[in-house]
C-alpha cells in the first residue's frame, strides 16, 4: 500500500509536467497564440459594446466579407513558407473573373465547368510564369511577381475594356448568397480550403518539402528535395487559390470587375504575418493565417459598427497590425540587443563556472552562398531533413 501511495502522486506529477511540457511546446510552435488572444479580446470587447456585433446576421456578413481574403491568404502562405512572395495575386483575382466570363459567356460552357477551368487557369498561370521563372530560371521573386502583376492587370483591362461585366448564373448566386445547413456556401469553401491546405502541409511529403525549402533551400537541395518543382507547385497553388478568390468575388457582386481586389495583397500579407509566417520562410502555417484573417475581419467589422470613419479604420488597422507583428517579434525572437545580451551573459556564466562555451551550430541559420562558407552539417557530411 505504501509503494502504491508513494507512486501515485509521482505519476500524477509526471502527468501534469508532461501536459505542461506539451502545452509549452504547442505554444512555442504555434506562432499565432498572441494574435489569437488579441482576437478573443477584440471579439469580447465588441460583443459587449456593440449590440449588433454578436448576432447571426453580422457574423455571416463578417465571414462572407473575409472569404476572398481567406483563400488568397492561404495561397500566399504556401509561397511565403518557401521564403518567397507573390505580388500578382490581386491581379489574378480580377483576371479570374474574366477568365470565367470567357468560358461561361463567350464559350457557353456550364457554370461548374467554367469555374473549374478558371481555377485551373489561375494555377497554370501562377506556376507556369511565376513558378518557372523563380524556381527554374532563378529570377528574383519580387521582380517576377511585380512584372506579372502588371501583366495580369493589363490583360484584364484589355479583355474587359475597363468595363464591369454582369453575370447571370444560378450557381454563382448559390455560392454568393445561399446556405447549406444554415452556413453560407462560401464559408464551407473557406473551411474546405483550410482543411486541405493543412493536410497538405502537415501530412504530405510535399508539405515537408515546402518547409525544407523555406528553412534552407541549399540544404534541402543537398538532401534530395526537388526545389524547382516545389517552387513551381507553391506558385501554382497560390494562383489557383487567387482564382478561386476571383470566383467568390464574382459570386458576391454577380459581376466580373477589372478593379476588384486591387489592394487585397496588402491585407493578405498582413494576415499571413499576423499568423506567424515569417518573411524568410520555413516557419508558420495556414492555421495561423486563418487566425490573422479573422483578426483583421473582426477589427474592421467592429470599427465599422462603432461608427469610425473608413479613413480612421484603415489607419487604426495599420497601427494595430504593426503592433501585433512587433509583439510577435519580441515574444518569439527578441530584439537583436536582447539576444546579444543574453548570449553574452550565457558565455560569462560558463567562464565563471570554468566551462568553455560549446559551439552548437544552429540548423535554421542560413549560410549565404556568396560568403563561400558551408554550413556545419554540410562540413561533417551529415546534412539531412532533420537538420533543416
Amino acid at each position: 500500500m505504501t509503494g502504491v501511495a508513494t507512486k501515485t502522486p509521482a505519476r500524477a506529477g509526471e502527468a501534469r509536467s508532461g501536459r505542461g511540457a506539451q502545452l509549452r511546446a504547442w505554444t512555442a510552435e504555434s506562432q499565432f497564440v498572441g494574435v489569437l488572444a488579441l482576437l478573443i479580446v477584440l471579439f469580447v470587447v465588441f460583443s459587449l459594446t456593440q449590440p449588433r456585433f454578436f448576432t447571426a446576421a453580422n457574423i455571416r456578413v463578417l465571414l462572407m466579407g473575409v472569404s476572398i481574403l481567406w483563400v488568397v491568404s492561404l495561397g500566399l502562405t504556401f509561397v511565403m513558407l518557401t521564403g518567397g512572395f507573390d505580388l500578382s495575386l490581386g491581379s489574378m483575382v480580377a483576371l479570374a473573373g474574366f477568365i470565367f466570363v470567357g468560358f461561361y459567356v463567350n464559350l457557353g460552357l456550364p457554370a461548374l465547368l467554367a469555374i473549374i477551368l478558371s481555377i485551373l487557369s489561375g494555377g497554370i498561370l501562377g506556376g507556369g510564369i511565376n513558378g518557372v521563372l523563380i524556381g527554374w530560371v532563378r529570377m528574383p521573386f519580387l521582380v517576377v511577381t511585380l512584372g506579372t502583376l502588371s501583366l495580369f492587370q493589363g490583360v484584364t483591362y484589355l479583355v474587359s475594356g475597363t468595363q464591369t461585366v454582369s453575370l447571370n448564373s444560378s450557381l454563382l448566386d448559390a455560392i454568393g448568397f445561399k446556405t447549406t445547413f444554415g452556413v453560407p456556401i462560401a464559408v464551407w469553401i473557406m473551411l474546405g480550403t483550410l482543411v486541405i491546405s493543412l493536410f497538405v502541409l502537415r501530412r504530405t511529403y510535399f508539405g515537408r518539402d515546402v518547409y525544407a525549402v523555406g528553412g534552407n533551400s541549399r540544404a534541402a537541395r543537398l538532401a534530395g528535395v526537388n526545389v524547382t518543382r516545389t517552387l513551381i507547385a507553391v506558385y501554382a497553388i497560390a494562383g489557383a487559390l487567387a482564382a478561386l478568390g476571383g470566383i467568390l468575388q464574382a459570386s458576391q457582386i454577380s459581376a466580373a470587375s477589372p478593379l476588384s481586389a486591387a489592394t487585397i495583397i496588402f491585407d493578405a500579407t498582413a494576415a499571413v504575418l499576423l499568423g506567424g509566417t515569417v518573411l524568410g520562410g520555413g516557419v508558420g502555417g495556414v492555421v495561423g493565417t486563418a487566425v490573422g484573417v479573422l483578426f483583421l475581419g473582426v477589427l474592421q467589422n467592429g470599427l465599422a459598427l462603432t461608427g469610425v470613419a473608413s479613413a480612421w479604420q484603415q489607419t487604426l488597422s495599420g497601427v494595430i497590425v504593426i503592433l501585433a507583428v512587433l509583439f510577435h517579434q519580441l515574444q518569439h525572437m527578441g530584439t537583436p540587443l536582447l539576444r546579444r545580451r543574453s548570449e553574452q551573459e550565457r558565455i560569462a556564466g560558463r567562464q565563471r563556472s570554468g566551462r568553455a562555451p560549446a559551439f552548437r551550430p544552429q540548423a535554421h541559420v542560413r549560410w549565404p552562398a556568396e560568403t563561400g562558407r558551408r554550413c556545419p552539417q554540410e562540413e561533417e557530411g551529415r546534412i539531412g531533413l532533420r537538420d533543416i
